[in-house]
């Protein structure tokens, strides 16, 4: 439940009410959100005028703007942080959001015919955002650290190009035999499993010494384990977390390299 002064709505308002609403929330650098029947007008970066319909426009505290679309993700209209927002009822009954950047020069005028829905919220948000590594961060963690993989773990190449497709990492254990790695950022599935099980024929085919085809994933989906080892193949367990933690730490020590030498 929002706490009281958290959250101010009104559904359906007259125009008037919500632009009482929508003045107060640019005194207070409260987070807006209007749902209406609006069209927009911006000079700027380029010129554009966005017909009537009825959209979703954000506007942030930290004077950033976007409108909305019912559909898509990307906002059809937007506005960098640094904007300074006024409202008025026009003399044609539209209520209108005015919205000035000064460096670069900016405007974006958002007019709205009827108003659905605004909100004003005062948020807090002071959580550290953390992406932990994809399938290509995880490649290069176990290039820059093979023992990710297994001690003595030498890399070859990456991403090498095989009749079937491309193997994502292709090394030699410490025992000298070939190792063929594909990985995966998600639990792995049967289909992974047999996407590996193409690339290692192909290969045997053409070299003269033992290949071993290993997969690796955080885990393994159903009846993974089994089908593997059916058919020769291997599994390791690698949390993409660990990956993001080396490259972390690999940048760190290229800045602090970088500042050492000037």
């Amino acid at each position: 439940m929002a706490q009281p002064n958290k959250l101010s709505v009104l559904t359906q308002p007259s125009l008037a009410e919500a632009a009482k609403l929508i003045e107060k929330a640019f005194a207070q650098r409260r987070t807006l959100i209007v749902a209406g029947t609006c069209h927009v007008n911006y000079v700027g970066r380029a010129s554009s005028t966005l017909e009537p319909g009825e959209r979703i426009l954000i506007i942030k505290s930290d004077g950033s703007l976007l409108v909305h679309r019912p559909v898509g993700y990307e906002p059809v209209n937007w506005q960098p942080a640094g904007s300074v927002f006024h409202v008025r009822l026009k003399d044609d009954g539209d209520l209108e959001i005015h919205g000035i950047r000064q460096t670069p020069r900016e405007n974006v005028k958002v007019a709205f015919k009827d108003v659905l829905m605004v909100s004003a919220l005062a948020l807090d948000d002071s959580g550290e955002f953390v992406l932990y590594a994809s399938e290509d961060d995880m490649h290069r963690a176990i290039l820059l650290k093979p023992e990710l993989f297994e001690e003595g773990f030498k890399p070859i190449s990456w991403e090498k190009k095989t009749e079937p497709g491309f193997v994502d990492i292709y090394g030699e254990d410490k025992n000298g035999k070939l190792v063929i790695v594909e990985v995966k950022r998600k639990t792995a599935s049967k289909e992974a499993a047999l996407q590996l099980a193409k690339y290692i024929e192909p290969i045997k085919a053409k070299v003269n010494r033992e290949v071993r085809a290993v997969l690796v994933a955080p885990s393994l989906g159903k009846d993974v384990q089994r089908l593997l080892v059916s058919m020769g193949l291997e599994f390791k367990a690698l949390d993409p977390k660990q990956c993001a933690e080396v490259l972390k730490k690999a940048e760190l020590t290229k800045l602090e390299s970088f500042f050492n030498q000037t």
